[in-house]
């Protein structure tokens, strides 16, 4: 049976990567993007992949954007809720506003993300929501506060899904990547890259490629048993 999925930020980084590796296993794909038209424009041109833009932090936004996915390509069977921003300062110069629009993104995201499908998946019997999280949710992060907050509470979301989901054939699980070769960490000074890559013990950063085949098998049929999981995949550098 063929399935449709949503991919939020997923025309650039980890996102495509998870696009493109969903579409390659069989999935309709439709991606989401915040405000990069052009990157979007290019990505949906050399791929295929339907993008849409919409706010994930706005949940009418969110809802209306669904709609509009589901009425092109059909009821929503996977969500993988990868949209994520960072507005970093240690906490003595956090402002109000960059814990808020991290909050609003990256959890408030979420919920917005998954709430509106929510209701479907229940009455078809079928789901599956993978959460892209973050080692520093795990083990916090200096200049982090609001990320780490948010990182650290999608795995309480996703805990708590897979418990109201289970019944119903709906699960919800996490990936909670390390250091991955993304265009915003290759673009750090190379003393600081060799730094990071000197604490992870397999000695590389990871590629976006490896996350995105956690997700295809937590989206797929044989994933049924596995529920309230979190996938670290951060190549030794933190264990929970």
């Amino acid at each position: 049976m063929a399935r449709t999925a949503l991919v939020t930020g997923g025309s650039r980084g980890i996102g495509a990567a998870i696009s493109i590796a969903l579409q390659t296993a069989g999935y309709t794909v439709a991606a989401t993007y915040a405000g990069n038209e052009e990157a979007a424009a290019a990505f949906t041109k050399e791929t295929g992949i339907a993008t849409y833009k919409w706010n994930v932090a706005d949940y009418d936004e969110s809802k209306a954007g669904i709609a509009s996915v589901e009425a092109d390509i059909g009821p929503i069977d996977v969500v993988v809720a990868n949209a994520g921003i960072t507005r970093d300062a240690p906490f003595h110069k956090m402002t109000p506003d960059q814990w808020s629009e991290v909050i609003g993104t990256n959890l408030t995201g979420v919920f917005n993300t998954i709430h509106p499908v929510w209701p479907g998946m229940r009455e078809r019997k079928f789901g599956r929501f993978i959460v892209i999280s973050s080692i520093n949710g795990q083990k916090g992060q200096f200049g982090q506060v609001n990320y780490a907050a948010t990182k650290a509470g999608d795995l309480g979301i996703v805990k708590s899904l897979a418990q109201e989901g289970a019944r119903f054939n709906i699960t919800a699980n996490a990936i909670c990547p390390g250091y991955i070769a993304t265009d915003m960490v290759m673009a750090v000074p190379e003393k600081v890259r060799d730094a990071i890559i000197g604490q992870i013990p397999v000695g590389r950063l990871g590629e976006p490629e490896e996350i995105a085949r956690c997700v295809v098998f937590l989206a797929s049929e044989d994933s049924g048993f596995v529920t309230g999981s979190t996938i670290t995949a951060n190549g030794g550098q933190f264990f929970v």
